[in-house]
């Protein structure tokens, strides 16, 4: 049946109590008592942002089909869309920050750049901790004294952490566009890419749409993300082809034309140039190896209480 994806938890932004300012601070305690049925563990895709650090304590975390070890010093960037799940953070201790799409502007280029997980020395730790602290309190200030919040404030905070914390990206060799340039004309591209990419599988259907040449868009995605633009189209796809396989039972064709393939064949062609197994045989491959994502759940219903909207 086509149901999209059904084996998966689809996680709202809902804000807790106090939390009106697109961002909020829980830490990995909160996160296991709001969550005895130990959903957290399952396969979610939330809407939102979570920014977790590990200040004590080991285990693992599980997105879009890579695993990543978990330990003191440890970050996790889960962005909007991943599939994931904390598949084991039973023994880790600290910070989980939520923030919604857009409440952090001009990160563009950091964000791409970042891989999921990563790891921090002591020192860098210990700051990145610090700069949470300093977040939490403005959080708590601005929900006790409405008359002291400031979005902007908050927004800036958050900033601050994630610079703290990133890994520091090397600096491009190739980028001929100067400035601030290649990072509007890459956000174009994405923000495009994530609307249309089940439907325009060409950089010129882009370009067209946004007034770049293919040249400009390949520059641009090459200086932000490492990659020419067709590779950043295609690995969107794929990555959009390999949810779906893993985590709903749609057939092969169903997958086909929900990625705006008309042709099973072009699908399949497409999925074994860049994957060098057809579909089915990854499907069945991934299967077979027994990852937690291979189960199916039934659907959780979206409840508007206080852990629906967690991750």
């Amino acid at each position: 049946m086509e149901n999209g994806l059904d084996a998966v938890r689809q996680l709202r932004y809902l804000p807790a109590i106090g939390s009106p300012h697109g961002v909020e601070v829980l830490d990995f305690a909160g996160l296991r008592s709001m969550d005895p049925r130990r959903r957290r563990a399952l396969p979610q895709r939330p809407d939102f942002h979570v920014f977790a650090l590990v200040r004590s304590g080991t285990g693992s975390h599980e997105a879009d089909f890579h695993s990543h070890p978990m330990a003191v010093g440890s970050a996790v960037w889960i962005r909007p869309g991943m599939v994931h799940r904390w598949s084991d953070v039973d023994a880790c201790d600290g910070p989980l920050v939520l923030f919604r799409p857009g409440f952090l502007s001009g990160f563009t280029v950091a964000e791409t750049a970042a891989p999921v997980c990563w790891r921090m020395d002591e020192q860098r730790l210990d700051l990145a901790l610090l700069a949470v602290e300093h977040l939490v309190r403005e959080h708590d200030a601005a929900a006790h004294a409405p008359h002291l919040a400031s979005p902007a404030l908050l927004s800036h905070l958050l900033a601050a952490l994630l610079l703290r914390a990133l890994p520091e990206v090397p600096a491009a060799t190739d980028a001929p566009i100067s400035g601030t340039g290649h990072t509007d004309v890459f956000r174009a591209y994405r923000s495009a890419v994530e609307e249309h990419f089940t439907d325009w599988h060409h950089v010129a259907d882009y370009a067209r749409a946004l007034g770049y040449d293919v040249r400009t868009l390949t520059r641009a995605t090459r200086a932000a993300a490492g990659t020419g633009a067709k590779t950043f189209l295609d690995q969107r796809i794929l990555l959009e082809a390999k949810r779906l396989l893993a985590h709903t039972d749609l057939p092969v064709t169903g997958c086909a034309r929900r990625l705006g393939f008309h042709d099973v064949g072009n699908f399949t062609t497409f999925f074994r140039r860049q994957e060098a197994v057809p579909p089915a045989a990854w499907r069945t491959a991934y299967g077979s190896a027994g990852p937690p994502y291979a189960e199916k759940p039934a659907p959780v219903k979206q409840q508007r209480t206080r852990d629906s909207g967690r991750v």
